[in-house]
């Protein structure tokens, strides 16, 4: 009986073309829809809690004494980073208006859709306002040069974290998949072969 329900998943996990399928779950697009604003409203959580410790970084150091001293360059760069913080703030909040105004009105995949791509767009703005509140922050205290290396520093970094890695991963998950789906060629298939399943 077992094999037959195993036998069943994988007629489901493979189209009429022999194509492999990759549905992890069986749900429909609404509880789809569900879960995977669930996701982004945990995402949101992490990120806007970051964006209020640095928004309210910003506008306490206005009020500092040694704001007065900034020099045009720094000045310039604070207006732009306090800007930037609020957009990020904008950015994560958005998907809780749209959920609030279209709330039961059956719109959730549009919801998730729209939010996911304000989600996205946030976190380009924030990659930014991290970047110039660094480099503010190493310059009043380091002088230009390190302040220019320590903002270029955290862009790099940011942009490797959140951008590069979860697309190095993704690629690494599918030529994974690709590999596990490929019949084991006889060297593998012996007695040594490695067992991942």
């Amino acid at each position: 009986m077992a094999d037959e329900s195993r036998d069943d998943a994988t007629r489901d996990d493979v189209s009429r073309d022999d194509t492999p399928r990759y549905h992890a779950r069986r749900e429909t697009p609404f509880e789809r829809a569900d879960r995977n604003f669930g996701e982004l409203l945990q995402e949101l959580r992490v990120t806007q809690t970051g964006v209020q410790i640095l928004f309210a970084f910003l506008l306490t150091l206005a009020f500092t004494p040694r704001f007065p001293s900034l020099d045009s360059v720094q000045r310039g760069t604070y207006v732009a980073t306090l800007l930037l913080a609020v957009a990020a703030a904008a950015l994560f909040t958005a998907p809780a208006a749209v959920h609030r105004v279209l709330f039961q009105r059956h719109a959730k995949p549009q919801i998730v859709q729209v939010s996911s791509r304000l989600a996205a767009i946030g976190m380009g703005v924030l990659v930014l306002a991290l970047t110039g509140s660094v480099l503010l922050v190493v310059d009043v205290a380091a002088g230009r040069a390190a302040g220019v290396a320590s903002g270029v520093g955290t862009f790099l970094m940011c942009v490797g974290l959140w951008g590069v890695l979860p697309r190095l991963i993704k690629t690494a998950g599918v030529s994974g998949r690709d590999a596990a789906d490929r019949p084991a060629s006889p060297k593998e298939s012996g007695p040594d072969a490695p067992n991942d399943r």
